[in-house]
């Protein structure tokens, strides 16, 4: 195994931590305005994620600046391939930052309204385009020789990366209502266990799709163990929110997400970009990577920092474990108010 090849699974691993994490967060902002009905409910919703949601999106940031050290060639032809997208899917993440700052910042309804829209959009925009990112990465774009992007922005809305995308916007929705029946208690909890039973099925249909549709044109033995693997644990979480089990039924749609990413790094290993122009313009591990130096350096970097990255996070999760109901959230304070901080 090459040092390409290690910062192959390294990058799989980045993006497996970000769709696990980032997709329950992107979940609790889509299930917003299904799972409260008052100011108070929503302020509990929204602070299931507050300490966290910062932290989750930090795996994006890192998983696409790896791609671009260790596999310039694969970053240059996806992100020009997707540059539109991509700027939208800048702008919701965006959006969505400063509406969790910015919605409790006065007191009036219609004011935090906006901002709870804002939350739903900014939640809702970036798994479906990542989805349809991610299923395009499987299937291939049109590379040519050069290793230049022929297409056009629509080319990426062909049928298996339109179903990959909401899929993956089904499968963080069902993740974000499991995240806040574990979280949450009251009827909060009672309407996000009702919401996870509804969209845990039309996820697993969803899933199911595309999964049998991904391994039947790219697939191999390896990907087929992890798919089904992966389809048997998100049945299994739907399984035990049916019976109530909040904690197994999270782990459970987590082990899902996580499966379903590795087996499209599967797929697609030892190519990391397939061209649909012709297989031998392919992007592969080996002609996309940086020089041996440059991946010595990064790997020198990453070996002690990841580990430390993974137990600072998995404290926080711990700090803040218990969970959130009404009754604990204190009175609002808006700026203007006399107990409001001043600056």
């Amino acid at each position: 195994m090459t040092l390409a090849d290690v910062w192959f699974v390294l990058i799989a691993v980045l993006w497996m931590m970000f769709f696990v994490l980032e997709g329950f967060d992107y979940g609790v902002g889509m299930n917003l305005p299904v799972v409260s009905r008052s100011d108070t409910e929503r302020r509990v919703v929204v602070n299931t994620i507050g300490p966290v949601w910062d932290g989750n999106e930090v795996w994006l940031l890192v998983a696409g600046a790896a791609i671009f050290a260790a596999f310039p060639e694969w970053y240059a032809a996806l992100f020009s391939a997707l540059y539109i997208p991509l700027t939208v899917l800048v702008i919701a993440l965006v959006l969505r930052g400063v509406a969790f700052e910015y919605r409790g910042k006065r007191d009036d309804s219609a004011w935090r309204a906006r901002w709870d829209v804002a939350i739903v959009i900014g939640s809702t925009l970036p798994p479906l385009l990542l989805g349809v990112a991610f299923a395009n990465i499987v299937r291939g774009l049109p590379i040519d020789a050069d290793h230049q992007y022929t297409g056009t922005v629509l080319t990426g809305l062909n049928p298996y990366g339109l179903l990959g995308g909401v899929t993956v916007l089904a499968v963080c929705f069902f993740l974000g209502a499991v995240y806040l029946a574990l979280k949450t208690g009251g009827e909060v909890r009672e309407r996000a266990r009702g919401s996870a039973r509804i969209g845990g099925a039309v996820a697993a249909v969803l899933a199911v799709a595309f999964l049998l549709w991904t391994q039947w044109e790219h697939g191999d033995v390896a990907s087929a163990v992890l798919i089904v693997l992966g389809a048997l644990a998100l049945l299994g979480s739907l399984w035990f929110v049916q019976q109530g089990r909040d904690g197994v039924a999270f782990s459970a749609a987590a082990a899902a997400m996580a499966l379903t990413v590795v087996a499209l790094f599967v797929v697609v290993y030892p190519t990391v970009l397939p061209s649909t122009l012709d297989p031998a313009f392919d992007l592969t591990v080996e002609n996309a990577s940086s020089t041996d130096y440059t991946l010595t350096i990064m790997t020198w970097v990453a070996v002690p920092m990841t580990p430390l990255v993974l137990l600072y996070q998995g404290w926080s999760y711990w700090v803040f474990r218990r969970r959130l109901t009404v009754e604990r959230i204190p009175p609002a304070v808006y700026a203007g108010h006399p107990d409001a901080p001043r600056e």
